[in-house]
């Protein structure tokens, strides 16, 4: 587990969506000079999170201050810690709002982004056989 007050992002770069919408994040965060950083589960940076490659694969993950958070909750503290999507995080995160957010993302994006994880990975392992 990474140990420290930065924010550490966990994202699948194989994944075309995730790797858009971190691809954003990372340029707004390199330009704003904001202390987050972002970790491909495809690499060795993997180990440092303490959390293997399936269950990474699943959801976002997000650390700060040695505590690791998943789905919406993880959303809600990447955009806390980025002025641009502070405002998001208040209304993303009321109550109401944030149920039904969570819902969505981990009963329907989450899991159909994941399944297309596995899809792609399915084809290459067929094409190196």
């Amino acid at each position: 587990m990474i140990e420290n007050s930065e924010t550490s992002v966990l994202y699948n770069a194989q994944c075309p969506v995730c790797q858009v919408e971190v691809d954003h994040y990372a340029r707004y965060v390199g330009e704003a000079g904001l202390p987050i950083w972002f970790d491909d589960l495809n690499t060795d940076a993997l180990q440092r999170w303490g959390i293997d490659a399936d269950t990474a694969a699943r959801s976002l993950y997000v650390q700060r201050g040695g505590v690791i958070v998943s789905g919406v909750p993880a959303f809600l503290l990447l955009w806390s810690q980025m002025p641009r999507y502070r405002l998001l995080a208040r209304i993303v995160g009321l109550p109401g709002i944030r149920q039904i957010a969570s819902a969505a993302y981990d009963h329907v994006f989450a899991p159909a982004l994941y399944r297309r994880h596995r899809r792609r990975q399915g084809k290459r392992s067929a094409a190196g056989a």
